[in-house]
């Protein structure tokens, strides 16, 4: 028996764990991001096909399926922006661009057969435990019921678009959207065009919406810790090094890793572990905004690490513009005709664009899971999600989730925890039986995990998307990706 599981062999062995029928599975996942791809591979490179993979959308990819903003692209480096037992050699520069990673996660899907397994257009509304069947009874939007053995969420932190509660946003007669949902078919050239949040998307489009737009108003919340991006295209030699070489491109993943397990990570453990990167933040800063009031008004007022740090050359210059305005003073409200601010300015608006990120912390909404003895995950997670190694809840047998609470980085490439939790999954289905984390395993890792929180840069006063309303961080994990492999090989 693992540590900290109560496992509940079945009626059936591990070779015929569910019974017959054309609407149960041994495996359903929900999702066809890079998670649900990555569980569906390992299901079928073990030897199982009895899966299914259900996805909302009419295509796979996730988050790179959705996000099409110009200028949309990885802050990860592209070496480590893909499985190890699939690596790309054939990215075109260090950091890949969305169209890129979407072509990778297609390839993936045709390399390891996937099609006859997904299932598009299906979106799951809810999900209820049967203990007598030892099931799960999945609810899709057609109406229909199917079942499974194993429920295993791909789902993700960053699928469901934000907006801001701004008195009458919906008042406003111009266009609107929100990043994760570009109107492509919409034409910003000369037009007056406000951006509202200045996080990780923004700071990719809005260099680009800049150069088409006749006035861009960036509205700033709060200053954001940006440091250089050394990207640039592939060659020759290193296209030809990476993708026919695989010792080389080995090495150079392996020496990017460590550099962020090092530097960035020390970033993120707190303010004094952290100073060698604020340092090139400031000076990154100085470099390319000239002009101190702007300087000012772009340097941020918390600890490095506590919001995503950004990476970025075009970002201060683009806030240099003559044709750019950095707006600091709170939004009051917004009109039919533009953007009042609390300081009395009316700023005549032709766009908006939400740049407001995701409901991060709303793990799983608004899908209804429901375990053992009829208890809901959302009345357990109250008071925030939490869960064991963000893999596993308590009175949820059979329940796993990809990407969960608590496993979000703020330093490395997320594959890597995807891939541990994948294991972690994969060999509890190959055992076959019921497998339940204990209350009290569930309770010891919740008491570390929120230990380490506390030393880290995560928990310092600033308003990110790793925190709930209340201030508790739900999304990251605060230790070394290394650490959280060798837990979910324990676990």
């Amino acid at each position: 028996m693992t540590e900290g599981y109560r496992v509940v062999p079945g009626k059936q062995g591990p070779k015929d764990v569910v019974p017959p029928g054309p609407d149960v599975r041994r495996v359903a996942i929900i999702g066809a991001g890079f998670a649900g791809l990555c569980m569906a591979i390992r299901l079928r490179r073990a030897g199982i096909d009895d899966f299914v993979v259900y996805e909302k959308a009419d295509d796979l990819g996730g988050v790179w399926r959705d996000n099409t903003y110009p200028g949309a692209g990885c802050d990860v480096p592209s070496v480590l922006y893909s499985y190890s037992f699939a690596q790309n050699g054939h990215w075109s520069r260090s950091f890949p661009l969305q169209g890129e990673i979407l072509d990778y996660l297609h390839a993936c899907a045709a390399r390891f057969d996937l099609a006859r397994n997904l299932r598009f257009r299906t979106e799951v509304t809810a999900a209820r435990y049967d203990a007598a069947a030892g099931l799960w009874h999945i609810s899709l939007s057609d109406g229909t019921e199917e079942s499974a053995q194993f429920l295993v969420t791909g789902v993700g932190q960053l699928n469901r678009p934000r907006y801001p509660e701004v008195p009458g946003r919906h008042q406003f007669l111009g266009t609107s959207f929100h990043s994760a949902e570009w109107r492509h078919d919409h034409d910003l050239t000369g037009r007056r065009v406000a951006v509202i949040g200045t996080g990780p998307s923004a700071v990719q489009f809005v260099p680009e919406v800049a150069k088409q737009a006749g006035r861009l108003y960036v509205f700033q919340r709060s200053a954001n810790w940006v440091i250089p991006k050394p990207d640039r295209e592939y060659g020759r030699l290193a296209l030809t090094l990476l993708s026919k070489v695989p010792p080389a491109r080995l090495g150079l993943r392996g020496a990017i890793y460590l550099r962020a397990e090092t530097a960035l990570y020390w970033a993120i453990r707190g303010r004094r572990r952290g100073k060698l990167v604020e340092f090139m933040a400031k000076r990154h800063l100085r470099s390319q905004i000239p002009n101190p009031a702007l300087r000012a008004r772009l340097t941020p007022g918390f600890p490095i690490g506590c919001k995503r740090i950004l990476i970025s050359d075009d970002w201060y210059p683009t806030l240099a513009r003559e044709n750019v305005e950095l707006v600091t003073d709170p939004i009051s409200r917004i009109i039919r005709t533009g953007i009042d601010t609390a300081d009395g300015t009316h700023r005549p608006i032709d766009t908006i664009i939400y740049g407001t990120g995701f409901l991060a912390t709303e793990f799983l909404r608004p899908m209804e899971i429901t375990g053992r003895d009829g208890a809901r995950l959302h009345d357990v997670w109250k008071d925030g999600a939490a869960a064991y190694l963000g893999l596993t809840v308590p009175a949820f047998p059979n329940f796993f989730m990809l990407y969960g609470p608590g496993t979000n980085l703020g330093h490395n490439s997320i594959i890597y925890m995807i891939e541990s939790q994948v294991e972690f999954v994969l060999k509890r289905v190959l055992r076959g039986g019921t497998h339940e984390v204990t209350q009290g395993q569930f309770d010891a890792q919740q008491s570390q995990v929120e230990a380490a929180l506390q030393d880290t840069a995560f928990a310092a006063d600033c308003t990110s998307w790793y925190k709930t309303a209340d201030g508790k961080v739900t999304t990251n994990w605060p230790r070394r990706t290394l650490t959280y492999r060798m837990a979910t090989r324990r676990g």
